[in-house]
């Protein structure tokens, strides 16, 4: 099958793969125990903290692992504002419409408890403009939540500007970072983040671990999202995944390396000049501005449902985000870039995999351009 879904996760490398193989016959040993073993298992995890720690320009003892950018993105709402971090009068959250649905369930949550969210709109390329942030801040708000990357367009927020604007206003500012890791340059200080998300998965490393940065931890008074026996600076109690840590840690060390070769293959552009040279209608859904590997089709005289269905073994195509693909509604993302029912159901969100050719992307081609009619 042609896989056009990175964007919700990446085929594991095998780089990895064999780490983790190594690491599930070796790495068994309880990280927290005191003997030889335990003690190597405990080393083996805090070099892949210090790794990911160099990658973002923090310290390891910023760095706590956790099942995923979800749990991640759980502790930096959660953690903070349920606990005695942020005084009691600062009941007030900015985030955006364009969010990963994780952040809109926990924001629920957190209005159930009393809290005010504020949902920023993106601008008409899908991306925040400072100036909306600087208008939501308030001098209740305790927390601004901005996504480094959109997972369905691809588009790279400001982040540096909006996190200065925090900063300024004394605010708390978390971004999710699991569409940008390794694939554009991350410092937590020129982007002036307080807490950051990470996913392996997206990376081409295991599914089931992530990791949260969160500076000056040791100076915090957070609460565990998960209560156990002191892991992860007792933030997230349970038995550290010492086999996925390193799977993580070796996905880190080479994903760039694929990452920077598919680049160089222009793949987006292609598709896009193969779209015109087939006279093909379609629409961008974002800017320019964005990751290489991913774009928002929109195909407005395509009959998606044929070619969905006569490709279903053949094409691995998303409509929105994996965690909305199966709902009825439309994408929430494309629905706040103002595009209609109609519209939304004929877009897909395509990712592209590292060793994608040119042949495949012609196949893709051929068969929109067979369920086409009214070409241009």
């Amino acid at each position: 099958m042609i896989y056009l879904d990175t964007a919700a996760s990446y085929p594991i490398l095998s780089e990895v793969r064999l780490a983790l193989s190594e690491a599930f016959e070796s790495m068994y040993a309880n990280s927290a125990s005191n003997h030889f073993l335990g003690e190597k298992v405990s080393h083996e995890i805090n070099v892949v903290r210090e790794q990911l720690a160099d990658e973002i320009g923090a310290y390891p003892s910023e760095i706590i692992f956790t099942s995923g950018a979800t749990e991640s993105n759980n502790i930096a709402f959660k953690s903070f504002l349920l606990g005695a971090e942020i005084p009691t009068d600062k009941k007030h959250i900015v985030t955006t419409e364009i969010e990963h649905k994780c952040i809109f369930s926990i924001c629920d949550y957190l209005k159930s408890l009393g809290y005010e969210i504020t949902y920023v709109k993106p601008n008409k390329c899908g991306t925040i403009d400072v100036d909306s942030i600087v208008n939501a801040i308030r001098l209740d708000t305790a927390l601004v939540s901005v996504m480094h990357v959109n997972n369905e367009l691809g588009t790279i927020n400001p982040i540096a500007e909006i996190g200065k604007v925090c900063f300024n206003a004394g605010v708390l500012f978390h971004s999710d970072a699991a569409q940008s890791f390794k694939k554009i340059d991350i410092d937590v200080d020129d982007l002036n983040v307080d807490i950051m998300s990470f996913s392996a998965h997206k990376i081409g490393g295991p599914k089931g671990i992530g990791a949260i940065y969160i500076r000056d931890l040791r100076k915090k008074h957070l609460i565990p999202v998960i209560h156990g026996a002191g892991q992860e600076d007792g933030l997230r109690g349970g038995t550290v995944a010492a086999p996925l840590i390193i799977g993580f840690g070796k996905a880190i060390e080479i994903f760039s390396n694929y990452y920077e070769k598919f680049k160089l293959l222009q793949i987006r552009s292609y598709l896009l000049e193969q779209l015109n040279l087939n006279e093909i209608k379609y629409q961008i859904n974002g800017s320019e501005l964005a990751l290489e590997s991913c774009v928002s089709l929109t195909l407005p005289n395509t009959n998606i449902e044929v070619l969905v269905r006569k490709n279903e073994n053949e094409l691995c195509l998303a409509q929105g985000s994996a965690c909305s693909s199966k709902e009825i509604e439309p994408s929430h993302v494309l629905i706040a870039l103002g595009l209609d029912r109609e519209l939304a159901d004929h877009t897909f969100r395509v990712s592209f995999s590292l060793d994608i050719s040119t042949n495949e992307l012609d196949f893709f081609i051929a068969e929109i351009s067979e369920a086409t009619t009214n070409k241009i």
